[in-house]
């Protein structure tokens, strides 16, 4: 799976300030000097390398250096792992500092480290994240997302909507999609043909894939020649319930906490890298269906939030099977 731009422990050891310091911080609401604050554009650092003395100082400086003012800085290096994450979020001039001198000066930054993860985003200045979502018959996350699109809630781009089951012309989300000149692809799949290869001629050139409760199973061999990242929803509290019809299981099980969980996709099923969870509480008083429609609000609340932390560079992967999320 590829992570290109994103992982927790079990037992964090977050670095506080007071440990690393930053040059220049500032954080959200204070504000800077008036005469300047017009031409100033924000951006976002995310950085993983080999933990050493001086990271946080070079990073600091390498924005400062350019006129930059740091409003936050997230640290975090796992105890006995020698490994150090940051996500720093500052305000430049463009004009001091042109977005191709950025790209260098951070380039330069990663050589000095050995890094293994530094990326760079300007929201005003960069593309939005292009994405094509996938879905079966269940419209609520589907909905939600596209609602979240069109609010700007969600800073993406929708390219397409893939489904394998056949909404009619007169639905919601068809008239939704043609008032708004987004594609909607109906893909009649059997267990023996998943339409892996259609899917894949219909993707290539969005940034990463939502499966906004599609309810089949993509291949390893699909992920594989995606080469990009997949972020599912699971109507369950993950690693519980498992599989097919979790409200159920999890209702016929009598918990008092239900959730949903939004991970990355992997070839094992339901087990790839954890971006959110939420959770709410349920009493003997719920039935199956008040059960399920709490539940349902979970998962679109679940969704919106890894895909929003997703594009603004919070997911780190961590250890494989993990996520660090600033």
């Amino acid at each position: 799976m590829s992570l290109t731009r994103r992982a927790s422990t079990s037992l964090p050891q977050v670095i506080g300030f007071a440990n690393r310091s930053f040059k220049s911080l500032r954080f959200p609401g204070q504000s800077l000097n008036s005469s300047s604050s017009s031409v100033l554009t924000h951006g976002i650092h995310v950085f993983q390398c080999p933990d050493a003395v001086g990271i946080v100082a070079k990073l600091s400086d390498c924005i400062a250096s350019k006129g930059g003012n740091i409003l936050g800085a997230d640290v975090f290096v796992p105890e006995n792992k020698r490994v150090f994450y940051s996500r720093s979020q500052f305000v430049f001039d463009p004009v001091k500092w042109p977005r191709e001198q950025m790209d260098e000066d951070f380039n330069n930054l990663s050589k000095m480290f050995n890094a293994m993860r530094s990326v760079v985003r300007v929201p005003d200045q960069d593309p939005k994240y292009k994405i094509a979502v996938l879905a079966s018959k269940q419209d609520h996350c589907l909905v939600d997302l596209l609602h979240g699109w069109q609010d700007g809630r969600l800073p993406v781009d929708v390219t397409c909507v893939i489904s394998n089951h056949d909404r009619g012309s007169n639905t919601h989300v068809i008239r939704f999609l043609e008032r708004h000149g987004i594609p909607y692809h109906y893909l009649h799949t059997t267990k023996e043909n998943k339409r892996e290869g259609d899917i894949l001629e219909l993707v290539p050139n969005t940034d990463f894939l939502v499966l906004a409760r599609y309810m089949q199973i993509l291949s390893g061999n699909f992920l594989r020649s995606y080469g990009k990242d997949v972020i599912n929803i699971h109507h369950g509290l993950l690693p519980s319930f498992k599989g097919g019809n979790p409200s159920r299981q999890a209702f016929n099980a009598g918990v008092k906490l239900i959730g949903a969980t939004s991970h990355f996709v992997t070839e094992e099923l339901d087990a790839g890298p954890i971006i959110e969870q939420m959770v709410e509480r349920v009493s003997h008083r719920d039935n199956l269906l008040s059960f399920v429609q709490k539940s349902e609000n979970l998962e679109k609340q679940c969704l919106a939030k890894a895909i929003k932390s997703y594009c603004e560079l919070r997911v780190l992967p961590y250890e494989g099977k993990k996520t660090v999320v600033f």
